[in-house]
């Protein structure tokens, strides 16, 4: 499954990659949400390009996205504070006498001090970072599809809601940011056929055994250790991988867009690597028929996803 990826946040990329048109207003809703204090969640890269607006709608994004961090940060200080009195106060108590609680307290103590400070530069700095582009299930980003004859970018949750189902569908299926080939007309058939996206990335993230990795068995006794390792075509090419997505409707609740990458068998070196499921990057050809499906001709959306590119995945263990 791919549970994480390196994906393109910058909107500005799909203008002139693809020629594809923004849904403002789609983007003004989620930052809107998140100043409201919805905590929506999204890689900072997706803040960069309003940083420096040049149209009311991006101006009005901005000041949105500084009131947040306005608020975060307000949140976050008083938070700071009590941790390191917590730290100070166990420390006190461990030179007395240690014991285990008072060791657990200052682990628990560090932890959170690191946690709140990461995210304080987080909020501060503007130069961004590889991994402020990476999303995990929860987080919005940027997908394309296409509506009324264009290429169009919305925001979506990276953990489809299939339109129809209950709100709880994303607690009692988890795993729905990635939608299985073999199951497209399965559980997804209400969104195989109908509607299409497509994710653009460069790498994708999966947990694997370790001793997969090394390509031995377990030793007698030993436990399964997980480590997470980023696949990455050889070529430095990126990706248009193939995905599902749904606009869920629920009365008195916020609309949510919300997308599922489609993911199959993988090739020999994903496999070697100890991981049993790949992504799926489409041919740039294909894009125009993908976003385009005819649900009386499933055949052609499969032979897309037949078609796909296939490049060499080098992998590494993750920062």
């Amino acid at each position: 499954m791919c549970y994480s990826a390196q994906i393109e946040a910058d909107y500005r990329s799909y203008v002139r990659m693809f020629g594809a048109d923004i849904d403002i207003h789609e983007f003004y809703r989620l930052y809107w949400l998140n100043a409201q204090g919805s905590r929506v969640k999204y890689p900072k890269a997706m803040e960069a390009p309003f940083a420096q607006p040049t149209t009311d709608e991006e101006r009005a994004i901005k000041a949105l996205i500084d009131e947040f961090h306005k608020a975060e940060t307000l949140r976050l200080e008083p938070e700071l504070f009590a941790q390191r009195k917590r730290l100070a106060d166990a420390e006190r108590k461990l030179q007395a006498k240690p014991t285990k609680t008072a060791t657990e307290s200052a682990r628990i103590a560090k932890s959170k001090i690191d946690q709140t400070l990461r995210r304080l530069d987080d909020l501060a700095r503007t130069e961004l970072k590889p991994r402020d582009s990476r999303i995990f299930p929860g987080y919005f980003f940027p997908v394309m599809i296409m509506e009324a004859g264009k290429l169009v970018v919305k925001p979506m949750r990276y953990q489809c809601r299939p339109a129809g189902k209950p709100a709880f569908y994303d607690t009692r299926f988890p795993g729905t940011y990635n939608a299985r080939r073999d199951n497209l007309e399965g559980f997804w058939k209400t969104q195989f056929g109908h509607t299409h996206g497509i994710i653009v990335a460069s790498a994708f993230y999966e947990n694997v055994d370790r001793h997969r990795v090394e390509g031995r068995e377990l030793a007698k006794g030993e436990k399964a250790e997980n480590v997470i390792l980023e696949f990455r075509p050889d070529s430095g090419q990126i990706m248009l991988i193939a995905c599902l997505w749904s606009h869920w409707t629920g009365k008195g609740d916020e609309d949510l867009l919300s997308v599922a990458a489609i993911t199959d068998e993988p090739p020999p070196e994903v496999a070697a690597a100890g991981h049993d499921r790949c992504v799926i990057p489409i041919k740039p050809e294909n894009i125009a028929v993908w976003l385009n499906p005819n649900p009386k001709n499933l055949a052609a959306s499969y032979a897309i996803l037949d078609d796909r590119e296939r490049p060499y995945y080098e992998h590494r263990l993750a920062a």
